[in-house]
């Protein structure tokens, strides 16, 4: 795994050790943020379920002002230090070590407002719809904020509409999908 594109383009990243994990592989990752990339200069990205913080370290490469990541694993939130050292982006970064709906509820009580939000939840848990839910009423997700969420092919999101969301667009892979949301 390595960062595709940007100032830290080419340099390895760790991945998390173990099966905690899923690391978005480098051509998949090449292809969300292919279409991400116009919307990407000086934006504030969220990565939350960080992993080895790879998507938002590629999105601080890639021209983004600030990202922060959430991860509540020890070793991947140290995997995430690592790789935010190795690549020079540190300056730019922040991590939560916390689980998810904790560092949204902290981020809103700072005001903090995110133009992308990308999400790669635990599959099979409904996790997605959780957090979904969480940041409708969330000023952490404006109306022009762009949720992203890394889901597997039988993830049902036929309730987005019931919560006010839009699904703007969907990238299907052979295992797994991306998903483009914003709120109505």
């Amino acid at each position: 795994m390595r960062v595709i594109a940007g100032k830290a383009r080419r340099l390895p990243l760790e991945t998390v050790p173990g099966l905690e994990t899923r690391p978005t592989t480098d051509r998949i990752k090449e292809t969300l943020f292919n279409i991400l990339q116009p919307e990407l200069h000086d934006r504030e990205f969220l990565d939350l379920f960080a992993g080895s913080g790879a998507i938002g370290i590629e999105a601080l490469s890639r021209g983004c002002r600030g990202a922060t990541f959430v991860e509540n694993s020890r070793k991947a939130a140290a995997c995430i230090r690592r790789n935010l050292k190795k690549t020079g982006l540190e300056a730019n970064a922040r991590l939560l070590e916390t689980d998810v709906l904790g560092a949204l509820s902290f981020l809103e009580r700072e005001g903090k407002t995110f133009d992308m939000i990308f999400m790669d939840p635990p599959y099979g848990k409904s996790l997605e719809k959780q957090v979904l839910a969480a940041l409708k009423d969330s000023a952490c997700a404006g109306r022009h904020t762009l949720i992203i969420v890394e889901a597997d092919l039988a993830t049902d999101f036929s309730w987005l509409d019931d919560m006010d969301y839009i699904c703007l667009r969907e990238k299907v892979y052979k295992t797994n999908r991306h998903v483009f949301i914003r709120k109505k």
